[in-house]
């Protein structure tokens, strides 16, 4: 088994597909920075669904078993269920998922699931929708989320997870209301502590939630216990409601860092790999592999990189959560959550 530098396996590789997106959410694309003027990636910088297929087969020989198709916004990439299709041939991966904020699910749904998609996960921030207006930076409503949501658990996408970022005095005032209308659906609402992903979101500590007050505050009206992992380096820790209603989960980066038992790589859009969410810079996998490079060459530099891996940001940022002269750190648009 390959392991870094802590012992911590590879198992999980997110690969981003797109640079681009549809929603302008202040925590990880502010509008006012990426506007109709900002150039994102020329097409001939993006792998190819060939390239990332030659590279996902790799990583599986090297002990990847989960797979997460990210963005930007995923279902901007033209021909996605091609690539879907392509990835699900691979031997070795047991699970194939896909990201996206939904505004465009409802159409790419049953092509996706045809393709061997299997589940899928959604971000939704608030059903308040002037909250949502605001968090998504272009003024949708909820309504077209919600309609996804809808289409993609009749197509049998699932378990349907529902990624929810809480930011103080943003949203914070309706995540109860969010556990509440998916409570007893079979939907998985996962609230995440606010990070400080990239280096534009004006990210501070008084910002966060923690996840303590958010389980606090459902618990109080609709009683919660904790639940068991599903797997060793499941990044959520989950509750059920007592009723035997359906769960709950929360993503605690900040507050409770879980590097330990980080068992993630990730792929950029431009084909660099990267070790840690919060990582500066990566490697290359595409310019080598576009000159010349065999396979045995692209696995000897993909292990070369993971058995030195030390990466642990966030139980380094609990130290100083607000520290001066903080490395700059890769915008999470480019290599997906």
């Amino acid at each position: 088994m390959l392991t870094d530098k802590f012992g911590r396996p590879m198992r999980d590789l997110r690969i981003s597909v797109t640079d681009r997106c549809n929603f302008r959410c202040p925590y990880c694309m502010p509008a006012e920075i990426y506007g109709e003027a900002y150039e994102f990636l020329p097409r001939a910088d993006i792998l190819t669904f060939e390239e990332l297929t030659r590279l996902v087969r790799i990583f599986a020989e090297l002990g990847i078993v989960k797979l997460r198709v990210t963005g930007g916004e995923p279902l901007l990439r033209n021909d996605l269920p091609k690539l879907l299709g392509m990835l699900t041939s691979i031997d070795g991966i047991d699970d194939l998922t896909l990201t996206t904020n939904g505004y465009l699910l409802s159409q790419f749904a049953q092509p996706l699931k045809d393709a061997g998609l299997q589940r899928i996960t959604i971000s939704l921030d608030s059903l308040d929708d002037e909250v949502f207006k605001a968090m998504n930076g272009r003024g949708f409503t909820t309504e077209r989320v919600l309609a996804a949501i809808e289409t993609a658990k009749e197509v049998g996408l699932s378990p349907i997870k529902i990624n929810c970022v809480v930011q103080k005095n943003v949203n914070d005032h309706t995540i109860v209301d969010l556990a509440r209308h998916f409570k007893g659906s079979g939907h998985i609402v996962r609230y995440i502590e606010y990070m400080d992903v990239g280096n534009r979101n004006g990210w501070r500590s008084e910002h966060v939630v923690p996840a303590d007050e958010i389980i606090a505050k459902i618990d109080a009206e609709m009683p919660l216990e904790p639940v068991a992992s599903n797997y060793q380096g499941e990044v959520a820790t989950r509750y059920r409601y007592k009723d035997g209603s359906g769960e709950i989960g929360v993503i605690a980066s900040v507050t409770k860092p879980f590097c330990g038992d980080c068992t993630r790589v990730r792929l950029s859009t431009d084909g660099k790999i990267f070790t840690c969410l919060f990582a500066g810079d990566g490697v290359s996998l595409k310019d080598p592999m576009r000159s010349g490079a065999d396979d045995n060459e692209l696995r000897d530099l993909i292990t070369g990189i993971w058995k030195v891996r030390s990466d642990r940001y966030s139980e380094e940022r609990a130290a100083s959560p607000n520290g001066e002269g903080a490395p700059r750190k890769i915008e999470m648009y480019q290599i997906g959550g």
